[in-house]
């Protein structure tokens, strides 16, 4: 891992608390990022702080909290810091740090998000907390239970704040914000990957006085990341990201796709050719998204096939390649896509797919980032040509998300299902059985006179099963 992401300033340098500096020995951090270095003094001396980047705003969170005593009125169920972050995946991340962080002060830290542990977030917010972190809506529920109320809080922070008009909290987070002390009475700070006018009007709005910190190099992507488009016709993208995928022995490698059935139709092409891979896409269950996530930081899964849920927020070490299976069509959004890679100064690949749905896309990417994407030819890749891919079924459940059914399991439900509806022919009695009575006499004298039968040619049948088969197996990808 290099250290040019870095600058000279130390954090042992900074106004901090001796609890925090034994906290960062804990983490291993010694130098500031650019942007800690302008806005952490700004901070930790209590000057509210809109900045365009990522910065360790838990250190001067904590630090305020820590000088500035509690209200004389506050209870236990009235946290003192909030930090409101736009998706699960972030607010867990945050949480994990402020753990570490906080391990050597006193503070309660409490993690709330939807999806899961309804009952177990409930309980602990009932037991107290000092600082607390979440998504908006969870929080907005909890709050209307009245398990809490911001109105003795002291510090907030508003995370990804243009992620969040993208995703339309905005108008749980004003909900919130209206729910706490005036902007003068705590210290505010705002992150945003971009301050555009709706962000700048949000701080106008809800800070005081903001100390706006602009930290922006020659380029948006990272130096560190080396790009590379393809132009594949469709039909060879899988072929194409197999070859990609052999060449650099799948050593945790993202791959981003624009919808979840694509997700769906990628993971059964990688499976069917023993690629082991987890799909994270937006409907998948909390629990599961947190084990593919820690499989995947292990290697356990060295594929991840996901939709922009993982473009943010998510700090995943070591990924070294992301591959743009489907092109972005939102230029921030590629952004944000190849940043999952060369993180913390590290170096990555970023190979981006401009098929013959999404090529309309780059010109756009291109002017956003300011540079033109170097171009490889699709020949120049040991294309592999695809095993036929593992298709899973899946049926409906309750709340309208769809469950992955084994295939062998699925005939053996619709089978039941057919007996339980009487489409099953009753069994035959011992006398029809023995003698060929009239469970066979009846069809072949309907037969002998010209009426239907009722029962299908084998001929029709085989045509009906080829067209159910062609309906169900994927067209295989051809290589070119």
């Amino acid at each position: 891992m290099t250290q040019k992401h870095l600058t000279k300033q130390r954090f042992t340098n900074l106004d901090l608390p001796a609890p925090l500096l034994q906290g960062l020995v804990d983490t291993g951090f010694t130098f500031c990022t650019p942007i800690q270095a302008e806005a952490l003094p700004l901070a930790l001396a209590g000057q509210d702080v809109e900045g365009q980047a990522q910065t360790g705003f838990l250190l001067a969170l904590m630090s305020y909290l820590i000088r500035k005593p509690p209200r004389p009125d506050r209870t236990v169920r009235q946290p003192r810091g909030l930090v409101l972050a736009p998706t699960r995946e972030l607010a867990i991340q945050i949480h994990k740090d402020a753990t570490i962080l906080g391990r050597h002060t006193s503070f309660k830290t409490e993690l709330v998000y939807g999806g899961t542990g309804y009952q177990e977030q409930r309980e602990a917010l009932e037991q107290g907390v000092d600082i607390l972190v979440g998504t908006p809506g969870r929080l907005i529920d909890y709050s209307r239970q009245n398990l809490f109320d911001l109105k003795a809080l002291q510090v907030v922070v508003l995370d990804e704040a243009d992620r969040m008009f993208d995703l339309g909290f905005i108008r749980d987070i004003r909900y919130l914000f209206r729910r706490m002390p005036p902007p003068q009475e705590r210290l505010n700070m705002l992150f945003s990957a971009t301050l555009s006018l709706r962000v700048n009007e949000l701080a106008y709005e809800h800070m005081n006085n903001p100390q706006v910190i602009r930290i922006e190099s020659e380029h948006l992507t990272v130096d560190q990341v080396s790009e590379q488009v393809y132009f594949p016709a469709n039909v060879e993208k899988i072929p194409l990201l197999l070859g990609l995928l052999k060449q650099s022995g799948a050593v945790r490698t993202l791959v981003f796709v624009n919808t979840k059935r694509e997700a769906e139709k990628v993971e059964g092409w990688l499976r069917g050719n023993d690629y082991l891979v987890g799909v994270l896409s937006g409907d998948v269950p909390q629990r599961r998204r947190e084990r593919l996530l820690q499989d995947f930081r292990t290697g356990s899964i060295p594929v991840l096939v996901a939709t922009d849920v993982a473009a943010r927020g998510l700090h995943i070490p070591d990924v070294s390649h992301v591959i743009n299976y489907d092109l972005s069509q939102d230029p921030e959004d590629y952004v944000h896509r190849i940043g999952r890679t060369a993180r913390a100064g590290a170096s990555g690949d970023a190979i981006s797919f401009a098929c013959e749905r999404y090529a309309f896309s780059l010109n756009d990417i291109e002017q956003y980032i300011g540079h033109k994407i170097p171009v490889h030819k699709v020949s120049e890749v040991g294309m592999v040509e695809p095993l036929p891919p593992i298709v899973q079924k899946s049926k409906r459940v309750r709340g309208g998300s769809r469950k992955r059914v084994d295939p062998g399991k699925q005939r053996r439900i619709s089978a039941l299902g057919r007996q339980r509806h009487g489409k099953t022919p009753n069994k035959k009695s011992s006398a029809d059985a023995s003698d060929g009575g009239p469970a066979r006499a009846q069809p072949a004298a309907k037969e002998a006179q010209g009426q239907p039968t009722g029962k299908k040619s084998a001929g029709g049948k085989r045509k009906k099963k080829a067209v159910r088969a062609k309906r169900r197996s994927p067209e295989t990808p051809a290589i070119g």
